[in-house]
């Protein structure tokens, strides 16, 4: 048996099948993700089978993309006669609101739940729930488990997760979050193994598109960056960060409407708004140009700025890691914050630093480092996986 698990966007689908060997989980053995399949894309299928990396040119249709999606995806699976039985599919869900702090098996009534969230996280949740939706259609018989990037972040003390506001704004659900759950949950696990300062003052960076901190004591979240959305916290690829509120008032007062301001701040902020250029840090680091300089500059300076907050929640710093897209491959980034960091008793090993970014996990401090730094490949379909299986076998999987 095994289980799939996936992440579904607007335009891609990421999937990752985990086999079950005495009802643990196992490293993946296919993955791979389904890209350009929004109206007018190009859709094309990437995937790694057996340490071989393939991919083929989708043909475009009219029909739902989720629906061309899942065919193809059924079609790799069934080529390949060596693969277990799907005994469910686990789902990424961004928001999982007050109610849902562990993973849970879906129904029609926790569906009608978390469409309530829509508005919280609009670029993720609403293509969850179709991913969901479309996975149902497409597999009636097997169970669909939704894993929650909230959930991580349930042992946050109220004195951080509330608002400087009236109580019965808090009632209705106004309140922080945090996000990236999945990735902090991978992350501290493989540093439970690793790192001897593993139950100490961790401050774990998820740093890609989407990009926040996470501060974590005895494993636990104690703070992150990300709050009531997914727009909170640092600079992101299109998304602001933290913004003056009243930036949004004045932006209303001069005519704003919602769709207008919900597209500016997420979609037109960030690396693309800073620039004029890209949202993709690669892309700045080629150009060169002053603009592309300024959002690398703006974007690392927030990292720094908000570690420094989180470091002080914590008390000081035991270990630092690095994740996500950015975090994984930007080594120019990693040696600009830890020479920012470099108070705090941070010193990165230059050669280790530079050499770093494939898929493995590496220990990037020198020996005179009073802070381990750690460069950790996330796998949150790994998390889900475990989640989902965790989950059938009728316990928690919520690592607390």
């Amino acid at each position: 048996m095994a289980i799939l698990a996936v992440n579904a966007g607007s335009s891609t689908l990421k999937f990752s099948l985990y086999p079950l060997l005495g009802g643990a989980v196992q490293s993946s053995m296919l993955s791979g993700s389904i890209e350009g399949l929004e109206p007018g894309g190009s859709p094309m299928l990437e995937w790694s089978f057996e340490g071989q990396r393939q991919s083929r040119a989708l043909p475009a249709t009219q029909e739902d993309h989720f629906a061309q999606a899942l065919r193809c995806l059924d079609e790799l699976l069934a080529a390949n006669a060596a693969l277990p039985a799907l005994q469910a599919v686990a789902h990424r869900v961004v928001h999982g609101g007050e109610h849902f702090s562990a993973s849970v098996l879906v129904t029609d009534d926790i569906m009608v739940q978390l469409a309530q969230l829509n508005s919280l996280a609009p670029l993720h949740q609403p293509q969850n729930l179709q991913g969901i939706r479309a996975f149902q259609k497409a597999f009636p018989a097997i169970p669909q488990i939704a894993c929650f990037d909230t959930a991580f972040h349930a042992t946050l003390d109220p004195v951080d997760y509330n608002f400087a506001l009236p109580p019965w704004l808090a009632a209705q659900g106004v309140r922080r979050y945090g996000f990236h759950g999945l990735s902090y949950q991978y992350v501290m696990s493989v540093l439970q193994q690793r790192s001897m300062l593993a139950t100490g003052r961790v401050l774990m960076a998820h740093l890609g598109n989407g990009a926040s901190l996470c501060a974590a004591r005895n494993s636990h979240s104690c703070a992150t960056t990300m709050g009531f959305s997914a727009l909170d916290g640092l600079m992101m690829g299109t998304r602001c960060g933290s913004l003056d509120a009243g930036v949004v008032l004045y932006l209303l007062q001069q005519g704003w409407d919602f769709e207008r301001l919900q597209t500016l701040l997420y979609k037109q902020s960030g690396l693309l708004g800073v620039s004029g250029i890209s949202a993709d840090m690669r892309t700045l680091r080629a150009d060169g140009s002053a603009p592309a300089q300024q959002a690398i500059d703006q974007f690392t300076h927030r990292i720094v700025r908000e570690s420094g907050a989180l470091v002080a929640c914590l008390g000081g710093l035991d270990v630092l890691s690095f994740s996500g897209g950015i975090g994984e491959h930007d080594a120019v980034l990693r040696a600009q914050v830890c020479e920012r960091l470099a108070w705090l008793g941070v010193q990165l090993d230059p050669a280790l630093n530079q050499q770093a970014g494939g898929d493995q996990v590496l220990a990037l401090h020198s020996p005179a480092s009073r802070v381990e730094v750690w460069l950790i490949p996330t796998d949150e379909g790994l998390v889900a996986a475990r989640e989902a299986a965790a989950l059938l076998a009728g316990r928690s999987g919520v690592l607390r």
